[in-house]
């Protein structure tokens, strides 16, 4: 099978790892990619949302399939690109539908969804510029923090928790009347607090079965005890100590098998991943967000616990006999630990020589903001490295990705010297 993969991040490197392992592939490109990413296939100088230009590619190499990464072209329609294309047509595409990819790309779509499907979420109302008044009264009658989230994507940023009320009004406005985050915030979500433990739960389904992956915990926060600014994501960790078998029971029953059903019911389709993200209240699953892809750090967590032939699932989801693929874990724990550019989540520099990468041999190092020049590689994004460890244990595998982070370098590097304390001290 030849596979196109689209994406440059961590994400897609993990992904890209897995996928070079199948007994089934003949030939992996991935476009853009990354300095990592090359080391398991070609890659190719292409936009992952340059639709034409991905159409080109396809047919020149007679690609069997492409594996859609980022969110940006699932929300931009790809999936819906291939199928209406005679060309295409006949070319797996591993995303869901541009409606289905709404479930990540409106954050009203999802909750109403949730809604109609009685899945467990926080109660919330949506507003826009014309109904302000009502949202500033729905505040109001609230009880703090006040969550506030852009409708569109807005890369990670676009929510907000407030405790002060005169402070999430103000947002509020800014939001809908001066586009703080630009057309993703003509509607703003405001949703009740939860608190409690977030966890990431992922199913992979070809809109009639599904199979659930390892669960993950990821790690939003730039500084230690989840301080500061948000990211896209410090660290990862898997399994999660706290979804024993009778949450995750709650879990499938009240939101995985809901979802599918739903998505089924309402004739939405969906053929790829759909990540939950999950918040743990009192032992009681409430889904925070949908997203129509795998999560970033912890696909580079969760693609290390699969055992199974990966392009062997994505063919079940391709041919809609998911149902008869075979999936299975290592028993291991696995923890990644991201290292990030200097100033990240703010301004920061690119272009960084990093030292030591050939004397890793306890860990992966998945890369997710990188260059090649020539033989050297340079960091390229905020978050550049993600060093992933197995462990018997926990302790074992942070220990390890520590231990392997103290023999990589890069100028201004940074990274949490706490991923995985919480639950430890839990």
């Amino acid at each position: 099978m030849k596979v196109l993969l689209l994406g440059s991040g961590g994400r897609e490197h993990a992904i890209a790892w897995k996928i070079a392992q199948s007994s089934i592939l003949d030939e992996l490109f991935i476009a853009p990619g990354n300095a990592g990413t090359k080391k398991h296939g070609k890659n190719i100088e292409l936009s992952v949302t340059d639709f034409e230009g991905i159409k080109t590619f396809v047919l020149q190499n007679n690609i069997d399939m492409v594996v859609v990464g980022p969110e940006e072209p699932l929300v931009l329609g790809i999936y819906d690109f291939f199928t209406a294309d005679p060309q295409l047509k006949n070319v797996a595409v591993i995303g869901p539908s541009q409606e289905g990819a709404q479930l990540e790309g409106s954050k009203d779509f999802a909750k109403a969804f949730m809604s109609r499907h009685k899945i467990p979420t926080a109660k919330y109302g949506t507003f826009n510029a014309n109904t302000l008044a009502d949202g500033l009264r729905f505040l109001d009658n609230m009880k703090g923090p006040y969550v506030l989230k852009a409708d569109g994507l807005a890369a990670g940023k676009g929510v907000l928790i407030i405790d002060d009320l005169d402070e999430a009004k103000k947002e509020l406005q800014e939001m809908l009347l001066e586009e703080k985050f630009g057309k993703a915030s003509a509607k703003v979500v405001i949703e009740q607090f939860l608190d409690g433990i977030e966890l990431s739960v992922f199913a992979i389904t070809d809109g009639e079965s599904f199979k659930l992956l390892p669960e993950a915990k990821d790690y939003k926060r730039i500084g230690e005890g989840d301080t500061g600014l948000n990211t896209g994501g410090m660290g990862a960790i898997s399994p999660v100590p706290f979804a024993d078998a009778a949450f995750m029971d709650k879990v499938l029953n009240r939101v995985v098998i809901p979802t599918i059903k739903g998505l089924k019911q309402e004739k939405i389709v969906y053929n790829g991943f759909v990540f939950f993200g999950l918040i743990n209240v009192k032992g009681d699953p409430y889904v925070i967000e949908y997203n129509c892809r795998m999560g970033d750090p912890e696909t580079e967590v969760v693609m290390p616990r699969l055992k199974s032939d990966i392009l062997d699932l994505f063919e079940g989801v391709a041919t809609h006999t998911l149902s008869e693929r075979d999936i299975q874990f290592h028993d291991k724990t696995a923890a990644t630990v991201m290292m990030v550019a200097g100033g990240y989540p703010g301004a920061y520099e690119k272009g960084k020589t990093i030292y030591g990468l050939n004397s890793i041999t306890d860990s992966l190092v998945f890369h997710a903001g990188t260059l090649a020049d020539g033989p050297s590689v340079l960091s390229n994004g905020g978050r550049v490295l993600a060093v992933t460890s197995y462990g018997k244990n926990l302790e074992s595998a942070l220990e390890r990705s520590y231990d392997s982070i103290s023999k990589i370098s890069f100028e201004d590097a940074n990274f949490r010297k706490d991923i995985g304390r919480d639950v430890l001290d839990h």
